[in-house]
């Protein structure tokens, strides 16, 4: 079997340009096909992510999908800007190495766990992601941002009226009045004023969510490492299940945040390859990882980190901010997963601009989302989505 062709594609969403994703589908020459995508799909950086995925698909073409390892040390090593690469690169080997074990999955006619180990449980525990933006009605484009404590109270009941059991927000994203905070509002040491707004609605949170509701505290990176020790003060009065992202990941800061907190940290989304996973585990700094499938290697990459957080005893969690297709493929890996922690279900993934993109738009029930039986991660992107791309390329000829 060999890789004939490779469709690249980018999605316009409902409602703009933003949020969409960078997908791909791999033919071969038997007919066989499978679809993968790049995690890159908001933020800056969309349009590269494209073009890389065009670069590395002539790479792949005459290759042997089946061979998803040689394949993936090809992208990495005979690229020159692989090795030790960031988010671009390994956003585009993602994307091809999934609809490679998309093809794999299905030529076996086994779901992809399978491949990885077999299911270690048949159903995934997930937690409300991003209330922060509101958690509206499935299938409706709406972001309720939270101001007041009340607010904040109120998307939290919104999740746990669905049945969840875990959620996760950013305290720390918008003023008293609603604006928008800068990344020069929160550098440097906080003053009594944020971390007042901070810790009010912290506390309505807690306190609509019950004792039972585990909290995840997000902070995109946002804060530098003193403000995060502050915040991280305040997190541990409200027994905050972890700390995410709490800075600019460094293993120095990091360490630093540790040093004074005793609030688990959870961090892996802007870091991309198991080398750099190696330097914050050899230091006991993550106690939740969460590595992108989509903008972190795909399978073959993923399924490494997460085998060597286990010998850490670090729990992994997929980041999950994508299309429906990263929503199918990631919970086929997590899955497999001995130190699988938790799912994260994105806001996003409720609105309409996950709609008419994807054959299948999983949402959890009662907080849980059950794993398909489907063979490949069970999921493709509509062929009348990809007719509506506004980039796309047909790559089918080798470098």
């Amino acid at each position: 079997m060999k890789i004939t062709k490779v469709e690249v594609f980018r999605l316009p969403t409902a409602n703009s340009k933003q949020n969409s994703p960078i997908g791909c589908r791999v033919y071969t020459d038997t007919g066989l096909t499978g679809d993968g995508e790049a995690g890159i799909a908001y933020g800056v950086g969309g349009s590269a992510a494209f073009g890389m995925v065009c670069d590395l698909a002539e790479l792949v073409i005459g290759m042997d999908p089946l061979q998803t390892e040689l394949i993936w040390e090809t992208m990495y090593k005979k690229t020159f800007w692989g090795q030790n690469g960031g988010p671009i690169i390994f956003a585009g080997i993602a994307a091809i190495d999934i609809a490679l074990w998309d093809i794999k999955g299905k030529y076996f006619n086994v779901p992809i766990y399978q491949l990885l180990g077999g299911k270690v449980r048949d159903k995934l525990r997930a937690y409300a992601s991003q209330l922060q933006f509101g958690w509206g009605q499935v299938g409706v484009s709406e972001h309720l941002w939270a101001v007041t404590p009340e607010d904040y109270a109120h998307n939290v009941k919104l999740a746990l009226a669905e049945g969840y059991d875990a959620i996760k927000i950013d305290y720390f994203d918008r003023d008293e009045e609603g604006k928008p905070l800068s990344f020069l509002d929160m550098t440097g040491i906080l003053t009594p004023k944020q971390l007042h707004m901070v810790e009010a609605r912290m506390k309505a949170s807690r306190e609509a969510a019950g004792d039972d509701v585990d909290i995840i505290m997000e902070n995109h990176s946002s804060p530098d490492a003193r403000g995060a020790v502050q915040l991280a003060k305040l997190a541990e009065k409200y027994n905050i299940m972890a700390f995410e992202e709490p800075n600019t990941p460094t293993v120095q800061t990091v360490e630093y945040i540790a040093k004074y907190s005793s609030v688990p940290i959870a961090n892996g989304e802007r870091l991309f390859s198991r080398w750099q996973y190696a330097a914050y585990l050899k230091e006991n700094l993550l106690q939740l990882a969460q590595p992108d499938l989509c903008n972190c290697g795909g399978y073959t990459e993923v399924k490494k980190i997460a085998d060597m957080c286990h010998t850490f005893d670090c729990g992994v969690q997929v980041h999950c901010a994508g299309s429906p297709l990263t929503t199918s493929a990631a919970i086929q890996l997590e899955c497999a997963l001995p130190n699988f922690q938790i799912h994260e279900h994105h806001t996003c993934n409720r609105m309409d601009t996950s709609l008419n993109l994807c054959k299948y738009n999983l949402q959890p029930e009662n907080g849980y989302l059950t794993v398909p039986d489907l063979p490949g991660h069970g999921n493709e992107f509509l062929r009348e989505a990809i007719d509506r791309a506004y980039l796309y390329k047909m790559v089918d000829t080798p470098r």
